[in-house]
This record gives structure tokens, C-alpha cells and sequence, in this order.
């Protein structure tokens, strides 16, 4: 039986705050439960440093392909690298992270991701980086970050009280959208002064916080499977047919795959626009990376407040009809301050949706497939991007940037129009899921 809150500060030890504490800090907790546990305390800093690391990293490697080629297609393209490895290895990765202990297959992960990035440093630092290094060492931190990402999504879990995982899932979306707004303009400074090279070298120290924090962590509550008694394939498949069964899931995952492909891929284009459209330097992409990830967080904030009162599925159509049209809004300007309003608004209603999706899939999946579940899901919002990546670097090399959006903006709407007329007929089949 779930631990109450308000039982929870005497039968854990990982909970030293009563939740009835007076003051400021009782109502810190009363609004985020998840910092009741040690562990996520231990946890929330040291990723808030390694992700404001991982967007510094994710700038300097936009800006620097498009310094040494100058073309949007190979921009595409190394976003591509760094994402396709997930459509092939993720569901593997799924069954790994079922079957062995995920604060040691993080801590692996963490550490394979370090070396890639010191790796990178060093060959820009020396000048001798190409587009072909660039490209395989993006590949191989993707095929890190199959294992890593379902680790990560399914170990919130074991961190916190079930009661508060939605607690835990919004602070780890803000913490993702957070270090949008921080590492960007740490990036844009770096690179105008140091160049490219000093990001990377950055990126590969901020690990060490996480890798810390998860070496600091005690009395995990690990599930662990029976690693013999299925074979992997077979786990697989298990794992498809359940997400496949599950009416919620299946929406979602179909949804989020539109997503992943028409909507997500603008942020490859960034660099593009920043500096043909507005003519900015690296600094000035990153106030275009930081204004987005600022609407961002107050998206998640505002998800976290609203949720529960609104009908979830339309809650996630409706941000993302509202980031279409925000970005459409946005490719037909040339206004700065009317574009970083736009961009405000994109960042809010994609992070609303995508943090309501992934939220509603970790409450209602059985914990025996967590890690094949968010497996799949991660396998298809970062396993898809590649086709976007691709499908917006051709379209923005032929046709222009702000036409290859407003195309992927046009799929969204009308595929989230679809997703609000076909709610109650999902919500139904549900309940009947349910039942059985």
C-alpha cells in the first residue's frame, strides 16, 4: 500500500522535511513534493548543471557546423546523427533498464557522454575538427543516450514516494527547459569569446555534478527484473503489445511521434534564422534559444498548477495548436522584440503539451514495463527528429527556413485537431481498459 504524505516523513528516511512544517520552506514542499526525498535533492542540482552543459554544447555543435560548411542541410544532419541512433537502440535499452539496477547504468551513461564531449573539445580547441568528426562523435553520444534517456525518465521513480512522481516529472521537465534559458546565453558568451572548443571542454565537466550527485544517493528503492527469465526479443515485444493495448499510451505515442518530426525540428533551424534573418552572432542565437526555453518553464509551471483541472488530452492538443501558431507568427516577422515574444509563446504551448504527455504516460504505466514503455516513448520523440531534422534542412535549403516551418506548423494543427475530436472516444476506451 502507497505511503500517505502525510505519513511518508516517518515510516522513509530518505524524508527529513515534516509536511506540515511551518514557514516558507513547508509551503516550498506543499507546492513541490518531490524535494521531500533526499535523493531528488540530490538529484535536481547536479542535472540542472550537466543540462545547462548538454544546451551549451548543443549550441557551440549548431553554430560550429554552420561556420565550417554554411549550409542549413548539414545542420540538419548532424542533429540527424545525434538522434537516429535512438530509433534503433532504445527499445533494448528499455529492457536493460528493466532488468539491471539504473543508478549504475546512469552512471556508465553519464560518464561515456563526458568523454564524447571532452573528445569534441579538444579536436576544436586544436582546430582540427570536420564536419565528419562532428557527425560520428553525434552519432555516438545518440547511441549513449539510448540507454540513458529511459534510465533516466524511469529512475525518477525510485527516487521519489509514488505519490510524488508528477511532482518529480514536472521538476525534471523544468529542469530540461530551465537550462534552455541558462545554457544557450552561456553558450552565445563562450562561443563569442573563447570559440566553440571551450563549450564542448564545459559541457564535459558539468557531468561531473551528476555523476556526484547519483554516487551521493542512498536507499534507492531499485526494481530490478528477472534478467534470465525472458529473452530480450521476447521482452520487446511484451513491452510493444502492452503500450500497443493501452489506449492512453498508444495515443500519446502516435501523437508525440507528429511531434517529434513537424514540430520539435524548428530548434535545428535556430541557427539559421538567427544569423540570415536577424543577422546575430552566437550570442544573439542564444537569446533566441533562451527566450524559448524562458516560455518553456512557465509552460511547465503552469502545466503542474492546471492539469489536473483540465481534460489532459485537449490540455496537450491545445498547446501545441498554440505553439503553431506562435511559430508561424514567428518565421513571418522580422521584428526581434516581436520575435521573442513569438518564441515565448511556442516554447510555452510545446512544453505544456509534450510535459503533459510524458506525465500522463508515467502515471498510469505498471512499473514491470516502465523502462520499455518510456523506452518507446523516447525511441519515437528522439528516434523521429533525424526524419525532421532532415525533412527541415531540405525544405529549408530549397524553399526557405520560414516555409519548412510554417509546413511542420500546418501537420501540428491539424493532427491536434484530430487528437480533440477523437478524446472522448480514447478517454472510453480507456475506462474499458481499465476494467478488464
Amino acid at each position: 500500500m502507497p505511503i500517505s504524505v502525510e505519513d511518508s516523513t516517518i515510516t522513509n528516511p530518505e524524508k527529513t522535511e515534516p509536511q506540515t512544517k511551518k514557514g516558507f520552506s513547508g509551503q516550498l514542499l506543499s507546492a513541490f513534493p518531490a524535494f521531500q526525498s533526499r535523493n531528488f535533492r540530490l538529484y535536481f542540482p547536479g542535472q540542472v548543471i550537466s543540462m545547462i552543459g548538454t544546451w551549451i554544447q548543443m549550441v557551440a555543435q549548431g553554430w560550429l557546423v554552420l561556420e565550417i560548411t554554411g549550409s542549413a542541410f548539414d545542420v540538419g544532419v548532424v542533429a540527424a546523427a545525434s538522434t537516429l541512433p535512438t530509433l534503433f537502440l532504445s527499445l533494448l535499452g528499455g529492457v536493460i533498464v528493466d532488468r539491471y539496477p539504473k543508478r549504475t547504468i546512469l552512471l556508465w551513461t553519464q560518464s561515456a557522454a563526458m568523454l564524447l564531449a571532452f573528445i569534441l573539445g579538444i579536436f576544436a580547441v586544436t582546430g582540427t575538427v570536420t564536419i565528419w568528426i562532428i557527425i560520428v562523435l553525434a552519432f555516438l553520444l545518440g547511441c549513449v543516450n539510448a540507454l540513458n534517456v529511459p534510465a533516466l525518465q524511469a529512475f525518477l521513480s525510485e527516487i521519489v514516494e509514488r505519490e510524488e512522481l508528477a511532482s518529480a516529472i514536472a521538476m525534471n521537465s523544468a529542469i530540461y527547459n530551465g537550462s534552455r534559458v541558462i545554457g544557450p546565453a552561456i553558450a552565445g558568451f563562450l562561443i563569442s569569446a573563447t570559440g566553440t572548443g571551450v563549450s564542448f571542454l564545459v559541457n564535459g565537466v558539468s557531468f561531473l555534478a551528476v555523476i556526484l550527485s547519483l554516487l551521493s544517493m542512498r536507499d534507492l528503492s531499485e526494481q530490478i527484473g528477472e534478467k534470465d527469465s525472458v529473452h530480450p526479443l521476447q521482452a520487446i515485444r511484451e513491452g510493444l503489445k502492452y503500450s500497443w493495448d493501452h489506449p492512453l499510451i498508444r495515443t500519446i505515442v502516435l501523437f508525440i511521434a507528429v511531434i517529434s518530426i513537424f514540430a520539435w525540428s524548428y530548434v535545428t533551424m535556430l541557427p539559421v534564422i538567427a544569423k540570415h534573418t536577424f543577422g546575430m552572432d552566437a550570442s544573439g542565437l542564444g537569446y533566441l534559444y533562451g527566450i524559448s526555453g524562458l516560455g518553456s518553464v512557465v509552460g511547465t509551471v503552469f502545466v503542474s498548477i492546471y492539469s489536473r483541472k483540465i481534460d489532459r488530452l485537449v490540455f496537450i492538443a491545445g498547446g501545441n495548436i498554440l505553439f503553431a501558431l506562435a511559430l508561424i507568427g514567428f518565421t513571418f516577422t522580422t521584428l526581434l522584440s516581436v520575435a521573442f515574444l513569438f518564441l515565448f509563446i511556442a516554447g510555452f504551448g510545446l512544453v505544456a503539451a509534450v510535459s503533459t504527455m510524458s506525465a500522463t504516460i508515467q502515471s498510469t504505466v505498471d512499473d514491470r514495463f516502465r523502462g520499455r514503455v518510456m523506452s518507446l516513448y523516447m525511441m519515437v520523440f528522439m528516434g523521429f527528429m533525424p526524419i525532421g531534422n532532415l525533412e527541415i534542412g531540405y525544405l529549408s535549403e530549397h524553399f526557405g527556413t520560414g516555409f519548412a516551418i510554417r509546413i511542420g506548423c500546418i501537420v501540428t494543427i491539424l493532427t491536434s485537431l484530430f487528437l480533440i475530436y477523437s478524446s472522448r472516444s480514447v478517454r472510453t476506451a480507456y475506462q474499458r481498459y481499465k476494467a478488464l
